[in-house]
């Protein structure tokens, strides 16, 4: 099980990310200007953006213990995560493919290199 404060952690450590508050002051987490996670107003789930809505489904249809979504975001590429349900290492996966998503071309080339050369 994650915490807020895993989620805080880990998206604050993606370059050029910033908190700031979002829809009824709950902590969202952005690149520039662009969002790429939420905690939602539950405080047990946080929202994440996917490529694409079949990607969103397939990872609706993998685990809905894990994955769910709500009317608001339907037909939109973003999937509800419940955070008792995944462990650090998905969150950081699921978290830095968010970020992939809005990171400006020049930060991603950047981080992407470097994750190249770590390896």
């Amino acid at each position: 099980m994650v915490t807020e404060e895993d989620v805080r952690r880990i998206a604050l450590a993606l370059p050029e990310t910033n908190e700031r508050p979002s829809y009824e002051g709950t902590p969202s987490f952005r690149t520039k200007r662009k969002a790429f996670t939420r905690i939602r107003g539950d405080g047990e789930s946080i929202v994440v953006f996917v490529g694409s809505v079949e990607e969103k489904e397939e990872l609706l249809a993998s685990d809905s213990r894990k994955f769910f979504t709500t009317p608001h975001y339907d037909g939109y590429p973003a999937v509800l995560v419940r955070l008792a349900e995944i462990d650090v290492e998905e969150l950081s996966e699921l978290l830095t493919d968010s970020w992939r998503l809005a990171a400006p071309k020049r930060v991603l080339a950047a981080f992407e290199t470097a994750e190249q050369q770590a390896r």
